[in-house]
């Protein structure tokens, strides 16, 4: 019997603007089944930059933590990223949203001199170090970028964007719908989806793609 191959999500919280692109995420879970793979989700214990209302775009007075609303996209099933070991899964992946860049790293506000979370660093490089893909959708490749330098990603066409990632000493790739981007020297693929302006199929195009190159690299 075949044994399916298995990914790691890594979640930033519940919602675009100041968590998980929640359409990428679960996306991204359908891909990787629909692939004939299976999933684990982890996200970091920890606060959350803040919390938008997600009706007037207002920043809310109140707290919220990033493990507890990833909770609820994973129905539940998700674990401390403290708990993350990579020799067991053949895959890492990120879902974009703005959660990638508040709360996982400090992109959104630091650009090319942001930082990392710690345990978002140590499980990205020890995937790299064991040359197992690592996979990231929209906004989060910059994480990518300045975690591990010399690669090639893609966000997008956004020409900040992009000059930013290449200030990190990464290679930026314009892409359109649903494209990936592979870096097959560092096994590295990433798509933009929201980044552009897409509509929730070509987010669906993007996520399947995507999880397709990832498990053919594994063949």
């Amino acid at each position: 019997m075949k044994i399916k191959k298995n990914f790691a999500i890594i979640l930033s919280g519940c919602g675009v603007y100041d968590g998980t692109e929640i359409h990428e995420a679960t996306l991204t879970m359908f891909a990787i089944v629909k692939h004939g793979a299976c999933y684990e989700i982890f996200a970091p214990d920890m606060e959350q930059f803040h919390v938008i209302n997600h009706v007037t775009g207002d920043v809310m007075n109140e707290k919220r933590n990033v493990l507890v609303e990833s909770a609820r996209i994973a129905r539940g099933k998700i674990k401390n990223l403290k708990e993350f070991k990579a020799e067991n899964f053949d895959a890492l992946i990120f879902p974009g949203g703005f959660g990638a860049a508040k709360n996982l790293s400090t992109f959104a506000f630091d650009g090319e001199n942001c930082t990392v979370n710690k345990e978002v660093e140590s499980a990205i490089l020890k995937m790299h170090k064991l040359g197992k893909p690592i996979g990231a959708l929209c906004i989060s490749p910059v994480i990518l970028a300045k975690v591990l330098g010399n690669i090639e990603i893609t966000i997008g066409q956004d020409n900040g964007t992009a000059e930013k990632v290449n200030k990190m000493g990464a290679k930026h790739n314009n892409t359109s719908f649903g494209e990936v981007s592979i870096d097959l020297k560092n096994i590295i693929f990433t798509t933009p989806c929201y980044m552009l302006d897409s509509d929730i199929a070509q987010i669906g195009d993007g996520a399947m793609n995507i999880v397709g190159a990832i498990l053919k690299s594994l063949n």
